[in-house]
């Protein structure tokens, strides 16, 4: 899995890089499906937008943003999506083949 995280009018320090690598744990049941993941983490006043582009395996590429106030509380729940669309995603693909 190629991973890339930038930032946009912030800079991204490695706590939030360590912060991004803990989190990301959750879905190291999909590390080999997933092929291709690029944050964008982004500093808009008053709140902070955090982006993932996701491009999977099978050809399924998806774009997910998360407004909030904390920035770990947007990449938070930007995980959860995350974790969410590639669960229904693999589930769409296993149900497929079956």
């Amino acid at each position: 899995m190629e991973l890339e995280i930038k930032g946009v009018h912030l800079d991204v320090k490695d706590e939030t890089r360590e912060f991004i690598d803990a989190k990301l744990e959750k879905l190291d049941f999909a590390k080999e499906f997933i092929v291709d993941l690029h944050f964008t983490l982004t500093k808009e006043n008053p709140d902070f937008v955090a982006e993932a582009k996701l491009h999977l395996q099978w050809g399924h590429n998806s774009v997910i943003k998360v407004h909030a106030y904390d920035l770990h509380e947007a990449i938070h729940n930007l995980i959860d999506k995350l974790d969410h669309k590639i669960r229904k995603e693999h589930d769409k693909i296993t149900d497929h083949k079956s």
